[in-house]
């Protein structure tokens, strides 16, 4: 009975510092989304056209892909918490940037530096998470990391909303000395300070601890991660074994023979990639502007964006249930084919719309796929593929890897972002239709290519 109320006592204790370490999730969905409801605010203010909108929105994505290139090289310099302490106040610095910019290039300057935290949260949770956990508990505990993106996506949707609502429904309108959209962009110093707060209380990872010799911290904080019961020499030679020897992963030990790179790490680019490219942040970008493009409200489409993020937030839930239990690939396939069939039925609702309107039943099939794609999104390839990331690697490349597959994944993502708006204009049908294509083809990738992970360490990893 002692040991059962110890080993629940120990779980509790892994979910708090996994929770606390996800904050950083929720700062990535948070600082991502919620350009979507000061766009308009933006472009008013500085009156300017839809163009330099455009590379405002996208600019904070390469600043991502940036974040998370230099992210695992700092993690493994710096040791993980101390990386995301420096996460965090890139989040506070450039949230109050963005609030009070002077200029549109100044907007574009606090945004790249906000897209580096982004990036860098990107590679930091899942790796920390990946490492403190327990194997059984791995896919759900990983899970954290996309649960916290989705709640912030959900949060800021409605921060958006509410401030939106306090200045008359219109976003330049005056609130407490500053417009609207200001306090949209400013109010993420909040979480963000959290997120410092946490970052700086929570232990450091064993495993990098035992990289930096320090053995007798590893020891403590394996025993608070995997219960006082474990042989805890045994854990930290079998760690030792895998570390020794071994230089601190740089780009040049992920070369391999599969056109210059090692074949997992292709693998990795490619689950990011896929995870883009079936357009799942036109959702969460460019949501209010897509459905108001086939006739419904402003107000009405700011709802339909809150209502997607809960949709979003229910698929997550769904997947933390089921990652350890029925698998990572599995979901992954059960996913792809969801997303395929709605991605497909959204392009031919789309194809009825004639000016800004769609008539029925169209209108309400697409609104109905488009939620549907959101919640197969969710439960499949938003939360397994940051699962996967955090745990495919083996030890001595996980982190320059992960550091990799993420920048990939903030690439193809600006990709997208910056191809919608043109694409749609010039056919909202055949868009549609192509990111259906490449749900199809991740399916095909996955079976052929992806790996079960479910219940190995990562030591077995490789």
């Amino acid at each position: 009975m002692a040991t059962q109320s110890g080993h629940q006592e120990n779980l509790g204790h892994v979910v708090f510092i996994t929770a606390a370490a996800a904050i950083g999730g929720f700062l990535f969905g948070y600082d991502s989304a919620v350009i979507n409801g000061a766009v308009v605010g933006i472009q008013k203010y500085f009156h300017v056209g839809p163009v330099e909108i455009g590379i405002v929105v996208a600019i904070a994505l390469l600043g991502s892909a940036i974040g998370a290139w230099i992210a695992g090289r700092l993690a493994d310099w710096w040791g993980r918490t101390r990386t995301m302490q420096v996460a965090a106040i890139l989040f506070s610095a450039s949230s109050i940037g963005q609030m009070l910019p002077f200029a549109l290039w100044d907007l574009a300057f606090w945004r790249v530096l906000a897209g580096i935290a982004i990036g860098m949260a990107s590679v930091l949770g899942p790796t920390y998470i990946a490492e403190v956990s327990p194997p059984a508990y791995r896919g759900r505990l990983g899970s954290f990391q996309q649960l916290a993106i989705v709640l912030g996506i959900a949060v800021s949707q409605l921060v958006n909303y509410v401030f939106a609502r306090l200045a008359g429904g219109d976003v330049n309108n005056p609130l407490w000395g500053l417009q609207a959209w200001q306090w949209m962009l400013g109010a993420c110093v909040v979480p963000a300070l959290l997120y410092l707060l946490f970052a700086s209380t929570i232990p450091e990872s064993p495993r990098y601890l035992i990289a930096a010799g320090r053995i007798r911290q590893a020891r403590t904080v394996l025993a608070e991660v995997e219960g006082a019961e474990v042989d805890l020499d045994a854990r930290v030679a079998e760690i030792r074994q895998v570390l020794k020897s071994e230089q601190r992963p740089t780009i040049r030990e992920l070369r391999g023979p599969a056109f210059g790179l090692l074949p997992i790490v292709w693998i990795g680019i490619a689950l990011s990639v896929f995870q883009q490219f079936v357009g799942i942040n036109v959702i969460f970008y460019y949501s209010s502007v897509l459905w108001q493009s086939v006739g419904i409200t402003q107000a009405n489409s700011l709802l339909i964006s809150f209502s997607s993020s809960v949709i979003n937030i229910i698929g997550t839930f769904i997947a933390i249930s089921l990652v350890d239990k029925i698998g990572r690939k599995p979901l992954l396939l059960i996913g792809s084919a969801g997303m395929a069939i709605s991605l497909g039925t959204a392009a031919w609702a789309f194809s009825y719309a004639r000016g800004l309107s769609l008539p029925a039943p169209q209108g309400p099939i697409a609104l109905v796929a488009a939620n549907v794609f959101v919640l197969f999104f969710a439960l499949s390839w938003g939360v397994v593929v940051w699962v996967l990331l955090g745990e495919m690697f083996p030890n001595r490349i996980r982190a320059a890897a992960l550091g990799v597959a993420a920048s990939a994944q903030w690439i193809a993502n600006w990709a997208i972002t910056v191809t919608f708006p043109a694409l749609s204009k010039w056919n909202l049908p055949l868009t549609y239709a192509m990111y259906s294509f490449f749900a199809v083809l991740s399916f095909l990738f996955v079976t052929k290519f992806v790996r079960e992970t479910k219940g190995r360490r990562l030591e077995e990893m490789g």
